[in-house]
């Protein structure tokens, strides 16, 4: 358990907070499984590549987390005031977010679960 006043556990937990530009997407009609193979893809490259990368990749996923690049670009340009050429990809990961649950009747009287996923995508950025 921790020790300390509320309010000092407080202050020490928000002093930890990650001071690097970021961008995050919640509640994306896409599965992890899908979105992780366009972060494989962008993982530690520099900004202007992973674009390059996302823009020419087939995927569906890759349209969502080019916006994202540009918004946590946008973000690290306008809030930290961060070179954009010094920019590279450090962390993009995608968590589950809830399941929507739907039913697909089938022969005889059945009826199948269909199971449309979500995720949480979070792309976050650095200074080289």
């Amino acid at each position: 358990m921790a020790k300390g006043h509320r309010a000092q556990i407080k202050r020490e937990r928000n002093e930890q907070n990650d001071k690097r530009p970021s961008a995050k997407l919640s509640y994306a009609r896409i599965p992890v499984q899908k979105a992780c193979f366009v972060l494989d893809a962008i993982r530690g490259k520099d900004l202007n590549t992973a674009i390059g990368i996302v823009t020419y990749n087939p995927r569906y996923a890759s349209t969502v987390i080019g916006k994202l690049l540009k918004s946590a670009a946008a973000n690290a340009e306008n809030n930290n005031n961060m070179q954009r050429d010094k920019l590279y990809v450090a962390e993009c990961y995608a968590s589950d977010g809830p399941t929507m649950k739907r039913i697909h009747p089938r022969a005889q009287g059945r009826a199948y679960r269909i199971f449309k996923r979500m995720s949480h995508i979070t792309v976050v950025l650095d200074e080289r």
